[in-house]
């Protein structure tokens, strides 16, 4: 059998990382601005990560339900204290589209309504990302094929408002940070706003933090910047520094019921561990605080740099838009400056580099930045 190949792969084999750093099969070091979509969160290979992981595994065998609810429940309480959320509730499951599925279904199960508002540029996961953007009403989007989604422009409350006036929507879900359409930000009046229009209609409030969260932007959620509190918050990547790990920060207006909601792997024993150790990095370390430094600092930076048109979004989540003619800079950077970056569409280079990212390293990028667009 083969595999069903869907992924553009670079002909680089990585062998070894340490904090922003990593290692090819040939002994090449490159800097890693992208962490994986945001998943590295506090560096590759964190001693104190790795410690965590390896406990747990070397328990493997010696599991039991009392242990398991210890872990859940000292991630909860830890993701409480972190976020400022100690009065909502955890539900853990494996990935952020499984988050939001989740979500959705709570939504769902609150309202007894199926339609959902999201946002053009939207993605919420595989099962929902997958979904032609677009403008137009009642689209039928994949989620778990039980949901109308209505796609309306971002930032403007009106055609929001518009939909919410029918009556029958169950959930309005928006990303605290459009990551996949290249760092598109929510205006903070637009969320506060937004937050209104739901409490009036009843409609639940969920914020996407799956690539925001975790103290990327300088705070731990994005959505924080406007100083709101929604019903849900999803979250997932740099949760578990690369181990698989989703989770739904859920308000007490929801009542738990038995069965309601579901996962297979999701809260295990490894994957907790990688959360717990996650969490005590941030805060032993001042991670959230770090981002937000280093983040000013880059776009200071990038701000006296050629060939960019735009640079949006906050902390250590940056997207910079690319004049046409630099549409081939990230290539350039990989193979020529050994950096990582992404991409995201129209000529959007996405930066998403661990949090631990030093002023060093920021300048290292900046040193190759500016080595080919200043010509």
């Amino acid at each position: 059998m083969n595999l069903f190949d869907v992924y553009t792969l670079w002909n680089i084999e990585p062998v070894r990382a340490e904090g922003c750093r990593l290692w090819d099969a040939a002994g090449t070091e490159y800097l890693d601005f992208y962490g994986g979509h945001a998943v590295i969160s506090i560096g590759h290979s964190h001693p104190e990560y790795v410690r965590a992981i390896s406990q747990q595994v070397e328990k493997i065998g010696f599991y039991s339900n009392s242990v398991l609810n210890r872990l859940q429940s000292e991630v909860a309480e830890r993701l409480g204290e972190a976020s400022g959320y100690s009065d909502y509730r955890l539900f853990l499951c494996n990935s952020g589209a499984e988050a939001n599925e989740n979500a959705l279904k709570l939504a769902s199960f609150h309202t007894n309504k199926k339609r959902v508002v999201a946002f053009s540029g939207a993605f919420h996961g595989r099962t929902s990302g997958a979904v032609a953007v677009t403008d137009n009403p009642a689209i039928q989007s994949p989620f778990n094929g039980k949901h109308e989604v209505t796609f309306v422009p971002l930032n403007d409350i009106d055609a929001v408002a518009r939909q919410l006036e029918k009556g029958d929507v169950a959930a309005v879900i928006i990303e605290g940070i459009q990551g996949v359409a290249g760092i598109l930000v929510p205006q903070d009046e637009f969320l506060i706003q937004l937050e209104r229009l739901c409490k009036k209609y009843g409609a639940v409030f969920i914020l996407d933090e799956i690539q925001s969260g975790y103290g990327r932007t300088g705070k731990f959620f994005a959505h924080q910047y406007a100083g709101i509190r929604p019903d849900i918050i999803t979250t997932a990547k740099g949760m578990g520094n690369g181990f698989p790990i989703g989770g739904a920060l859920i308000s007490p207006a929801f009542e738990a019921k038995k069965g309601m909601l579901g996962t297979t792997f999701g809260g295990n024993h490894l994957a907790c561990a990688a959360a717990i150790a996650v969490l005590d990095v941030i805060k032993n370390e001042s991670l959230v605080e770090n981002a937000a430094k280093m983040g000013a600092y880059l776009l200071e930076k990038l701000s006296a740099c050629k060939g960019i048109k735009e640079v949006r979004g906050r902390g250590l989540m940056l997207g910079v838009e690319l004049q046409p003619e630099y549409a081939g800079l990230r290539d350039r950077l990989l193979y020529e400056g050994h950096i990582f970056t992404g991409g995201a569409k129209n000529h959007v280079m996405r930066l998403l580099p661990p949090l631990t990212i030093s002023k060093e390293e920021v300048d290292m990028f900046i040193h190759e930045f500016t080595k080919y667009t200043n010509k």
